[in-house]
């Protein structure tokens, strides 16, 4: 063979492209494994609950107003009548919630899906919330309003395991359904017609709420506080609005927020009737997304997500993105042992170190399901050093040298577990590794005669050829 350089380097890209395909095929898997998760996540929800989001309460009252419109003259004049229904929300002054809520994770299959539940109490207090009355089109019109109710929203309603209601101390009949078009489901108690204008009102609810993956509060009041504790570790906050003291431990969490109408739309977009975004009340959207993200268009919210943050598709997924990587740094290393000691290696062996390489990911991803991540992250690194260490030490001739192989394939595979966990740090880390990379063979090569060394590489390659009649 005249050109044995040329020939290895294009069998070696070769063999890059073919193991990245191998490697994106490993990727449409972990993608296919994380849709099963979302199924049985929805699965969990239609049977359970899904995301929580508490709207209210708020005092609401709806009217019909009605006036005589004549129109035409002499034989031709009619009289009609034209109508209206203003409705009126009456958000409290003051909102004090707590939520002290125990976490319990549900299996579908292999897939782990957290749910909550608990007591949520919801304390409201109105100055006069019947002092403010809707404004009339015409000062002749003719008047008449329903008896006001309370209304509590709540996003999924089959969560409602119980809910209690005192007002001004004494209680109340709680019934289904809000009778709000904008917010059809939740709960509402009848207040008196002939309630005094100027007499406050105090409202108690108390409620036995379970969801699944998220739990929020809309601040419609023109002071809201919301005390929120957990067992689970792991929460992740957001909403318009993060809460002003939090304390995360392996116990699980305590968080309280403060909002101010001053800083919230909240109350005059109740007024407005403006949707719940999230999935939720029947409107599309995505319940997990970061704050700013949704539309001017949907109500302001407090939220918490009960977050996995070991799950393995996601650090599997993570994982495969230096996968091409490991691939070039060991193919690299092996040219450098061809440079540095004189050992010649087939394509086809760089071919089998390519795919003991790309086995780890999809070990990685099948032990993940059933050992936790760490376990099943060092099964596979284990597993695949060893047997990497051992080929290498008959690739390159030395058991020393295979022993330094399967020694840097592990060291390859710690450094690629340090990446996961430091997911904040991982560029400032991927590159120093990278650069101290460079720097090695650059110091380890830094007196090789690279012309020298080919032309003994075309010397050999012409020996070996066989001699033509």
């Amino acid at each position: 063979m005249r050109f044995p350089l040329l020939f290895k380097v294009l069998a070696l890209a070769l063999l890059v492209l073919m193991l990245s395909a191998v490697l994106m095929r490993i990727g449409f898997l972990v993608d296919e494994r994380q849709a099963r998760q979302g199924e049985a996540q929805r699965s969990v929800e239609q049977s359970h609950a899904g995301a929580q989001t508490l709207i209210g309460p708020w005092v609401e009252q709806r009217c019909v107003e009605e006036w005589d419109v004549v129109s035409g003259e002499g034989k031709d004049r009619k009289l009609s009548v034209e109508r209206r229904e203003p409705t009126l929300r009456r958000v409290p002054d003051q909102l004090v919630v707590g939520a002290q809520v125990r976490s319990e994770l549900r299996t579908r299959g292999l897939f782990r899906i957290p749910t909550y539940g608990g007591p949520v109490t919801l304390d409201a207090a109105w100055s006069a919330p019947f002092a403010q009355s809707p404004r009339r089109e015409r000062s002749d019109s003719r008047w008449a309003c329903e008896a006001p109710r309370l209304v509590l929203a709540i996003s999924d309603v089959r969560g409602l395991r119980a809910a209690a209601l005192t007002l001004d101390e004494r209680p109340a009949a709680v019934r289904a359904g809000t009778l709000s078009a904008a917010y059809p489901q939740g709960v509402h108690a009848d207040l008196p017609a002939n309630r005094p204008a100027a007499t406050a009102l105090q409202a108690r609810w108390q409620l036995q709420l379970a969801g699944t993956g998220q739990l929020a509060l809309v601040p419609a009041a023109e002071a809201t506080e919301w005390h929120l504790s957990s067992d689970w570790a792991h929460p992740s906050f957001g909403g318009r609005f993060l809460p002003e003291r939090r304390s995360i431990s392996a116990g699980g969490f305590e968080a309280a927020w403060q909002v101010s109408s001053l800083a919230t739309g909240a109350p005059d977009q109740l007024q407005r009737g403006v949707p719940l975004c999230g999935g939720a009340m029947g409107v599309d959207g995505d319940a997990y997304s970061p704050p700013g993200a949704r539309a001017a268009g949907c109500l302001d919210t407090l939220s918490v997500a009960f977050f996995d943050p070991v799950n393995p598709y996601v650090l599997s997924d993570r994982a495969i993105k230096y996968g091409l990587l490991f691939v070039v740094l060991t193919f690299a290393a092996v040219l450098l042992v061809e440079a540095l000691s004189g050992r010649r290696v087939h394509p086809i062996q760089y071919a089998l170190v390519g795919l003991g390489l790309s086995l780890f990911f999809l070990l990685l991803l099948s032990l993940s399901e059933h050992l936790p991540f760490a376990q099943a992250y060092g099964v596979a690194a284990t597993a695949c050093a060893l047997l990497l260490g051992y080929y290498g030490g008959h690739m390159l001739g030395r058991w020393r040298a295979g022993l330094a192989f399967g020694a840097g394939i592990g060291l390859l595979y710690g450094l690629l577990y340090l990446l996961l966990q430091m997911e904040q740090n991982a560029l400032v880390v991927g590159s120093l590794a990278l650069f101290v990379v460079l720097a090695a063979v650059m110091v380890l090569t830094r007196r090789v005669d690279w012309y020298t060394l080919f032309d003994s590489w075309r010397r050999s390659a012409a020996v070996a050829a066989p001699v033509g009649r």
